[in-house]
């Protein structure tokens, strides 16, 4: 942290920027954060390869492939030349007209994946209609497969690139956007939280300007450096920087951000706005332009109706299909759970679940038969401030228990839950039934079942506090959605290998 004592306050020095650039294309060669370009080339070369590559497996696994092509067993030539050419070339080009390599999309939240499975249904309806238009008698079979296959094997690519990103921007701190934040200094505090919270999002905060003056700040400690009385753009300049983030209420100062927008054309620095609409998703939030004012309109949660419906489904199918795979991988923990010590293999406490209810939720046993007496003596060790009980070493847990709560496996049983209705796949953690009331904002978490895995579960787990884990479940039940319930699940799985915050 550092210690804020003194600043240098200079006057504003003017912009050579402050109209329209001379070229659209000059400035995009001038963009200072170029961390996108070879991670976009990178994507387009491997869209190509797998879209070649499901052509060439589609190709071996039947044998009607070069059906509808004229004379392609005596000169394949131009079969080739469309499946392994013009096809991938085709899906390179129908994903950049739906914005797949789009830099904003790309590295964080699920917008890049719904890009690339919408660019699939163009690709799909495109081969049709041409060969609808053609009157050619393709292979169904080979073509299904073919853009199938591509379109799995597109989505794993870039799960992949995605992946490698994220150990770069977590491991070396590259790849990212350097961000100078400018508002008040609570409000950049605020979103120098936010932003630094997941370091995979790339986003690296380097220094401060406020606006309501040196005095707010002084002999504060922050994070970055902090200035005041600065040309904000050659303040970027001076740190390295190649984002400006407006925070909070600067962003509402009548014509300042749209000269700031006018001051940065042509200089590469990327501009981002962060309202003070906290903690509510993209979706949720529409644009609506009305007399050249622009509204922030923002929907209500969706907590009901066919998403709802398809989730439970999807709950159900998955918990019952997982009960019947899971059945050898049971037997053997119950075995190793009551060699360790005698008892009973589950473990079931009374949960508070959807709209209030109480329900019995099920999981293996990790503790001594009499780890409740031993509770009174170790209360003053817990380690969380919330309202369930956590210590990294409690001696209540036998080695296998401990071996199971870390690898999570104590948690499988819950999909007795799931089945039941009681529980979701994906949701905020259910807590104890004798734990509170759940007043104020808390109560919040009962409009939707709670989860095996969850917001918290991915973001911290147990070294989370009170606070930021019910911050993160009012999140998730404000914004939740199919492709986000996808996307937990997905972080789940890594963060269950990594044993982050699990004791």
């Amino acid at each position: 942290m550092r210690h804020v004592d003194s600043f240098e306050i200079q006057p504003p020095t003017p912009s050579p920027h402050n109209g329209v650039p001379r070229s659209a294309w000059a400035r995009a060669r001038r963009r200072v954060s170029r961390w996108h370009r070879p991670y976009t080339a990178a994507l387009l070369l491997l869209d190509f390869c797998a879209a070649a590559l499901a052509s060439f497996l589609a190709q071996e696994i039947f044998g009607q492939a070069r059906a509808g092509f004229y004379n392609a067993k005596e000169d394949p030539t131009w079969f080739y030349t469309v499946a392994f050419l013009l096809l991938p070339l085709g899906w390179v080009v129908i994903l950049w007209a739906n914005r797949a390599y789009d830099r904003r999309y790309l590295g964080l939240g699920p917008d890049e994946f719904k890009r690339v499975i919408r660019g699939g249904v163009a690709v799909a309806a495109t081969v049709s209609f041409i060969a609808f238009a053609t009157k050619t008698d393709l292979s169904r079979w080979s073509v299904g497969f073919a853009l199938l296959g591509a379109l799995v094997l597109l989505l794993l690519g870039r799960f992949l690139a995605r992946f490698l990103l994220h150990v770069i921007r977590r491991k070396a701190g590259q790849a990212g956007h350097r961000m100078v934040l400018v508002g008040t200094l609570p409000e950049c505090l605020e979103v120098y939280a936010a932003v630094t919270r997941n370091p995979t999002a790339g986003l690296v905060p380097v220094a401060i300007h406020i606006t309501d003056g040196y005095a707010a700040a002084r002999g504060l400690e922050t994070p970055v450096p902090v200035y005041a009385g600065r040309d904000v753009l050659a303040l970027v300049r001076e740190v390295g920087g190649d984002t400006i983030a407006v925070c909070g209420s600067a962003s509402a100062e009548p014509g300042e951000l749209r000269r700031l927008a006018w001051q940065l054309e042509g200089s590469g620095v990327d501009l981002v706005v962060a309202p003070q609409l906290t903690d509510i998703a993209g979706p949720r939030v529409h644009i609506r332009p009305i007399e050249g004012l622009p509204l922030l309109h923002v929907e209500e949660p969706t907590l009901s109706g066919p998403a709802l419906l398809a989730k439970n489904l999807m709950d159900r199918v998955a918990a019952g299909l997982g009960l019947l795979l899971l059945v050898p991988l049971f037997v053997a923990i119950a075995i190793a759970i009551r060699i360790s010590d005698p008892g009973p293999v589950f473990f079931r406490q009374p949960r508070v679940g959807h709209e209030g209810r109480t329900f019995q939720v099920w999981k293996f046993r990790t503790m001594y038969v009499d780890a409740e007496e031993r509770l009174a003596g170790l209360v003053d060790q817990n380690e969380t401030d919330g309202l369930l009980f956590k210590m990294k070493q409690d001696p209540r847990v036998f080695p296998v228990g401990r071996f199971l709560r870390a690898s999570s496996l104590d948690e499988l049983p819950q999909l007795i839950n799931v089945l039941w209705g009681e529980m979701s796949l994906v949701g905020p953690r259910p807590l104890p039934a004798d734990d509170g009331d759940f007043l104020g904002d808390v109560r919040r978490r009962l409009l939707v079942r709670p989860g095996i895995t969850g917001l918290w579960q991915v973001s911290g787990r147990s070294d989370l506090s009170w606070d930021e884990a019910v911050r993160l479940d009012l999140y998730y039940v404000d914004n939740w959605s199919l492709a986000y319930d996808l996307s937990i699940l997905w972080r789940t799985v890594g963060v269950v290998f990594a044993r982050k915050g699990a004791y």
